[in-house]
C-alpha cells in the first residue's frame, strides 16, 4: 500500500498547487483576503494531508522507490497545466514525460 500512498499524496499535492495558482491569479481587496480565503486554506490542508501520506509511506518504503514514485507529480502538473491554464504541451515536454515514465517502469521492474 505504501507506493499508493506516495502516488496519492503526490496527486493531492499537485491538485493543491493548481488551487494555489488559481487563487494567485485572482484579485483580492486586501492582503489578508489574499491569504485567508477558502481556496488557499483548502490547498494548504491538502498539502498537510499529502505530507501525512508521505510520512506514513516512508516508514516502510525505500527512499529510492519513494523518490521515483514522486516523479509522477511532473505528469500531473503537465496535464493540469494544459487543462486549467491552457499551457502548451510541447514535444520537449512529452519527451521528458516519456523519459520519466520509462524510468519509473524500469525501476519498478528491477
Amino acid at each position: 500500500m505504501n507506493g499508493w500512498q506516495i502516488l496519492l499524496g503526490t496527486f493531492i499535492s499537485s491538485v493543491s498547487q493548481v488551487m494555489l495558482k488559481k487563487s494567485a491569479n485572482r484579485s483580492y481587496p486586501s492582503r489578508t483576503r489574499e491569504y485567508l480565503n477558502p481556496l488557499v486554506i483548502t490547498a494548504y490542508a491538502m498539502f498537510f494531508a499529502a505530507t501525512l501520506l508521505s510520512v506514513a509511506a516512508y516508514r516502510t518504503l525505500d527512499l529510492s522507490a519513494g523518490a521515483i514514485l514522486e516523479c509522477s507529480g511532473y505528469l500531473y502538473i503537465t496535464v493540469f497545466g494544459a487543462m486549467f491554464f491552457g499551457e502548451k504541451v510541447t514535444r520537449r515536454k512529452l519527451a521528458a514525460l516519456a523519459l520519466i515514465a520509462a524510468g519509473t517502469v524500469i525501476f519498478s521492474l528491477g
